[in-house]
């Protein structure tokens, strides 16, 4: 595992520590993991949903519905 040293403001220091206070992680470390693997897989579904649009625009048209689209980004987010 890679060491890494970063600054943080102030309230988002604090609201670091308030998560650990409240137990919801055991350290600023494995909390801060989480909210990269978090946006990380944000990150996929909105790659997910641009290149459909892309797709979409460039064809004219798109057979998928709303619904369909919607579901196939859910089940990526997935894994």
């Amino acid at each position: 595992m890679t060491r890494q040293s970063i600054s943080l403001t102030q309230p988002n220091d604090d609201w670091l520590k308030t998560q650990i206070e409240n137990k919801e992680y055991s350290s600023k470390s494995e909390l801060i993991n989480d909210l990269i693997r978090q946006a990380r897989s944000q990150q996929v579904q909105i790659d997910f949903v641009r290149n459909k649009l892309e797709r979409a625009e460039m064809s004219g048209f798109t057979s998928d519905s709303k619904a369909d689209i919607l579901k196939a980004s859910k089940k990526i987010s997935r894994g």
